[in-house]
């Protein structure tokens, strides 16, 4: 297999929507990229009067200060993931296609013009009204195909994700998903918690689901002008679906499908896949992929896979910038980490 990576490969973005517990990284970049700099306080200025409460919280250090709350979590993941987005165009980096996970995909309709950052910005906000009344539960998971896992699902546990053939997300209220957990590891499945206190992609959902497709009719929605591959249906997202209100409202109760839409990007083309939010998880996902194992396609992410220092938000950007110029992107600045 050969070791050197082929040149001009199309870009492709892919942004996570989820890892509250490093939704801190980034923090390096602030007041250090200009284009970073710019979207993150544009962003975070359209959270109302939880702006100034939101950036203490990012940028807040103690080691007791939770960001695990969806009234902090959901607003800041937009923020760091919108501007990370905009500093990878503010380099000239013009992507082939992008593909969200969960929330992720809203980050992925304003840069592409689906939606407007003040109407997103204000879509996160109310969907964090509606949680507050969703019941407790949260996600799992597991290694196992979604065939394997539907016939031994009870109560209001679904899929939650399929992020690839055999890795697999469950979500649930917390004891239909305590028992269903149970149930799986008595009979050999690895499971294992993921950091979440709502059962995202689950029926329990509906609710907000119901809410989240009023607000949504009162905004404009646009045909994508970057394509963007659906994290919901694994198919390029089309003008019809781009536009409806009912899509962009059910992404909070139905099932992610990040495999199938990776497999479809990855088939279509040789992709050099970054990862543009906090962790690695996705980037994680893709070096999987037998597309990236054969060396045609690579991924990398613009974070470490753990929190840390400025210093090493800087480098990982650094590094990022630096493959991306030897892909061919010439424009791409000689970023330098202090």
């Amino acid at each position: 297999m050969s070791t050197t990576p082929p040149p001009h490969r199309h870009v492709a973005l892919l942004f996570p929507g989820q890892g509250s517990q490093y939704v801190r990284m980034a923090a390096g970049l602030h007041q250090y990229d200009p284009c970073f700099t710019g979207a993150f306080d544009e962003a975070l200025g359209l959270m109302g009067a939880d702006a100034e409460r939101l950036r203490e919280a990012w940028l807040d250090e103690r080691p007791g200060a939770s960001v695990d709350d969806v009234d902090t979590a959901q607003p800041l993941l937009f923020a760091v993931e919108y501007a990370l987005g905009r500093m990878l165009l503010g380099w000239g980096v013009r992507p082939a296609a992008m593909i969200g996970h969960s929330a992720g995909e809203l980050v992925a309709a304003v840069l592409a013009d689906v939606i407007s950052l003040p109407d997103a910005a204000r879509m996160v906000r109310e969907r964090v009204t509606y949680l507050r009344d969703i019941p407790a539960g949260g996600m799992l998971a597991v290694v196992a195909s979604a065939q394997e896992l539907r016939p031994r699902l009870t109560g209001d546990v679904a899929i939650a994700a399929v992020n690839a053939g055999r890795q697999t997300m469950l979500a649930g209220t917390t004891a239909h998903l305590t028992a269903v957990a149970g149930a799986l590891r008595a009979e050999g499945f690895t499971v294992l918690p993921v950091p979440a206190t709502l059962p995202f992609h689950s029926p329990a959902m509906e609710p907000a689901v119901r809410a989240a497709r009023a607000a949504f009719a009162t905004v404009r929605l646009d045909a994508p002008r970057i394509p963007i591959r659906s994290g919901y249906t694994g198919q390029p997202l089309t003008p019809d679906v781009a536009r409806s209100a009912d899509y962009w409202a059910r992404q909070l109760a139905d099932t992610v499908q990040f495999g199938p839409a990776l497999d479809g990007l990855l088939g279509s083309g040789d992709f050099l896949l970054i990862e543009a939010g906090p962790g690695q998880n996705l980037t994680t996902l893709a070096r999987r992929h037998r597309a990236v194992r054969r060396g045609g396609s690579a991924a990398t992410a613009l974070l470490p896979a753990r929190p840390g220092t400025p210093e090493d938000d800087r480098a990982a950007v650094t590094a990022v910038a630096a493959l991306l110029r030897a892909e061919g992107q010439a424009q791409v600045p000689a970023w330098e980490a202090a």
